[in-house]
């Protein structure tokens, strides 16, 4: 039986902020992917980019990844491009059911504008263009890793917890 619920979807979509709040209401440990990646790097993801290059991020998200999916009784908020590796929804798929939040390009653009700095996907000259693309690239990897799928753009934090609170409900391979 499975007992952790693993976040998935693109910046902006409310992984950290619906993470917390949902492993608060079930009683499960919240635990974020990208701090722990961090740590294990010593230094902060845009200083992993613009240092080590994307390559050397992907490669401790795997480790961080792997690390953390053994756990039970979790809510994982992971990071955006976690997908992009088939070992890491793998991983995470033996013990977690996969959540996949989604938003528009737009609502996207408006919840990410304010922190670029963090982001290093979005130091673009354009980035709703560069929302666009990698959205357009991504969506097929998000898509094959989901076992439910929700649009957050209309939504509250509140209003997605339930959500998928009522729809884990419905998952028989899952033990809340």
């Amino acid at each position: 039986m499975k007992t952790n619920i693993a976040l998935i979807g693109f910046m902006g979509t409310g992984k950290t902020a619906v993470g917390q709040d949902l492993a608060e209401k079930l009683d499960k440990k919240f635990i974020e992917l990208d701090p722990l990646i961090e740590q294990k790097a010593g230094k902060t993801i845009p200083e992993i980019f613009s240092q080590d290059g994307e390559i050397a991020f992907r490669e401790l998200e795997i480790e961080v990844t792997k690390e953390v999916a053994e756990g039970k009784n979790q809510v994982i908020a992971c990071g955006g491009g976690v997908v992009l590796n088939k070992i890491n929804i793998d991983r995470l798929r033996k013990e977690s059911l996969i959540v996949y939040l989604t938003a528009s390009p737009k609502i996207i653009l408006e919840r990410t504008s304010n922190d670029a700095e963090e982001r290093p996907l979005l130091k673009a000259a354009n980035p709703s263009l560069t929302i666009q693309e990698l959205l357009r690239f991504r969506k097929p990897f998000y898509e094959r890793a989901a076992d439910i799928k929700i649009n957050t753009s209309k939504l509250d934090i509140d209003a997605v917890v339930e959500q998928i609170i009522m729809k884990i409900k419905d998952n028989e391979g899952f033990n809340s």
